[in-house]
């Protein structure tokens, strides 16, 4: 059904006149009623007919300007306008049968005046409801083009967020949903209805319903349900082929009170189906309330997650170093808009550079140190290894000389679980940082810590970020191995659990986040593309690419040669630290030194070197690649 392009310009006008025939036409038809001989009516009846169609158009039209009827935008009508065409009718012909009897007009009678008002206000209302039918379920746009169908959609949760969703919907976003029904765990609610829309069925009946009513968009409104059964819940779509939106948590609405803003696609997370981390907050609160904080990497993906998370404890200052201005720019930014009394400063500096970092310490005099910045991309690192050596290695023993000379309270290491039997140069200049931290313990008052976890999920350089950018330009989605696998977290659980191990650190440790399951990554992509309501391998391929320089199939959390004791946390744990004394450490930074005065030093050269000072560093044999790529069917 195709309109002219100019009939939106003159729709309104178009109206008018086929109001103002519904009009006449009432009156002849209330005539044709009353009369007892419809075939015999008389030129004076005829006379008397025409003259009140005259004076009604008139007052209609007043009555229906009065009540802005033409201001109604026909597809957004609701009962609401509806009532107002009913109630002008009625008022223009009581003024009209006031007019009659007043100045005696010799209209029609007040009871073909009323039958008329009637008529007229029913054919009003019906053939406007049946324009925005035609536009809801064909969304005729301005120029007269039909776009897309409505996209079918399914609600799961019967609570008041679905309620708020179907009002949003059906006031504003008729044109763009057509809602199929509700889904409901609760089976006394089935075949209940909310707002008009049938609760059809439990998270049993998904597929089916899915299947048969050709469903598009999946709108999951449960805030408040454990992350057991949100993952249940999520897995069972995924096999719907329908795109997936999420409510996010309860807080987060309360903070933003439109629920259609708060629908956001669902992430990888909310299927991983972690329960929520429960945290000693007094004790937290005690090392940090009025001291001085400072976090180096503040402006990465975990230093700024700490920085946000510290705050909430009210620090006497939070400092933030990072050499990249831009991130450290926007996490300044954003705390200061967020705590505006807080006390936040940001520092452009260097951990490489020792003077800058000694006169940093010598100002602020923190209390405690968070030592999140590092180079860490694994394929990077492999090409410039001399940069992880002089950022990791030299700048993490700055940052621990600084903290004991200045006599900070203590020191975390933010570690990573490639620093266990590297593989890699990254792994393996973090190993090297463990094994500072552990030596300066020894011979310092500080104490001297580290944490170490896996990928935590939305960091930059993680893989889901990737994935993402894939799946949004068509794919393909590069995976390097089929059954390579990670441990995962979300930044806040990361940081929330670097936290409360700040708490239980008497100096030594190396703490060990337990990530749950490892995830394989090809799983992971296929998951991703499903949510985006894609099919794997059909809509978006996923490309094996091989395993990159330094990369191995599985990471592992502890080195064989420690032994793992439980924390007061039963998500942390503690690796007894090696026996290794500061000495020991100057030695191997000694040698590391020698190479890194010489950027010319051949790639090889320096690996060879770093194996003789972190002796759990081996290169994954080239002879095993292979076998695993032999093994690939992809």
């Amino acid at each position: 059904m195709n309109l002219p392009k100019s009939f939106n310009r003159y729709s309104k006008l178009l109206l008018f006149l086929i109001d103002i025939c519904i009009i006449a036409a009432s009156y002849y038809v209330a005539q044709i009623f009353v009369l007892e001989d419809v075939f015999h009516m008389t030129a004076a009846h005829i006379k008397t007919i025409n003259y009140t169609i005259l004076i009604a158009i008139v007052i209609y039209q007043i009555f229906f300007n009065l009540f802005s009827i033409y201001r109604n935008i026909t597809r957004y009508e609701s009962g609401k306008d509806y009532f107002s065409y009913i109630l002008a009718c009625l008022v223009s012909c009581n003024v009209i049968s006031m007019l009659n009897f007043i100045f005696n007009l010799h209209l029609a009678s007040a009871k073909e005046n009323l039958l008329a008002a009637i008529l007229a206000g029913v054919v009003l209302i019906s053939y406007r409801v049946m324009i925005r039918f035609l536009m809801t379920n064909q969304i005729l746009i301005p120029n007269g083009e039909i776009i897309q169908k409505r996209k079918n959609l399914l609600i799961i949760g019967g609570g008041n967020a679905s309620k708020d969703i179907i009002k949003t919907i059906k006031e504003s976003m008729r044109d763009a949903y057509n809602i199929v029904g509700i889904i409901d765990d609760d089976k006394n609610k089935l075949k209940c209805s909310i707002s008009g829309v049938k609760i059809v069925g439990t998270r049993n009946d998904i597929v089916k319903i899915c299947k048969e009513a050709k469903v598009d968009l999946i709108f999951f409104s449960i805030s408040k349900i454990d992350n057991k059964n949100k993952k249940e819940i999520l897995n069972i779509c995924q096999n719907t082929g329908a795109k997936l939106r999420i409510l996010p948590s309860t807080e987060d609405l309360i903070n933003n009170k439109s629920i259609m803003e708060n629908l956001r696609d669902v992430e990888i997370e909310d299927i991983l189906g972690r329960e929520p981390i429960t945290l000693d907050n007094q004790n937290i609160s005690e090392l940090i309330k009025d001291h001085v904080i400072m976090v180096t990497g503040g402006g990465g993906s975990i230093g700024s997650e700490l920085c946000r998370q510290i705050i909430k404890y009210n620090p006497k200052e939070l400092v933030m170093v990072d050499i990249y201005e831009n991130s450290l720019y926007d996490i300044e930014m954003e705390l200061k808009r967020n705590y505006p009394k807080a006390k936040i400063t940001a520092i452009i500096a260097s951990v490489r550079d020792k003077k800058r970092l000694e006169k940093i310490f010598e100002e602020y005099r923190p209390y405690l140190v968070f030592h999140a910045a590092a180079h860490k991309h694994v394929p990077l690192m492999e090409a410039s290894p001399l940069e992880a050596i002089k950022n990791n290695i030299f700048g993490t023993y700055n940052v621990v000389n600084a903290c004991d000379k200045y006599k900070v309270r203590r020191f975390v290491l933010i570690s990573t679980d490639k620093a266990v039997n590297p593989t890699n140069i990254m792994g393996a200049t973090k190993r090297m940082c463990e094994m500072i931290v552990q030596a300066k313990n020894k011979v310092s008052d500080t104490e001297f810590a580290a944490v170490r976890f896996g990928n935590v999920l939305g960091s930059n350089g993680s893989v889901v970020p990737l994935f993402k950018k894939q799946i949004a330009s068509g794919g393909p989605v590069t995976v390097t191995h089929r059954d390579i696998t990670r441990f995962f977290m979300t930044i806040p659980e990361a940081v929330q659990l670097v936290l409360q191990a700040m708490t239980y650190a008497k100096g030594g440790e190396i703490f060990v986040l337990d990530m749950g399951e490892p995830v394989k990554i090809y799983d992971l992509a296929e998951s991703l593309i499903k949510l985006s309501g894609l099919e794997p391998n059909v809509d978006i391929p996923i490309q094996i690419t091989g395993l990159r320089p330094g990369e191995k199939l599985y990471e592992e959390l502890l080195m064989s040669e420690e032994g793992l004791e439980k924390t007061a946390h039963n998500k942390i744990f503690v690796a007894e630290p090696l026996d290794i004394t500061m000495n020991q450490i100057e030695e191997k930074l000694s040698i590391l030194s020698t190479i890194i005065q010489n950027e010319e030093t051949p790639i090889e050269e320096i690996k060879h070197t770093v194996k003789q000072v972190v002796p759990t560093y081996q290169e994954e044999a080239k002879q095993e690649k292979d076998k695993y790529e032999k093994n690939d069917n992809f």
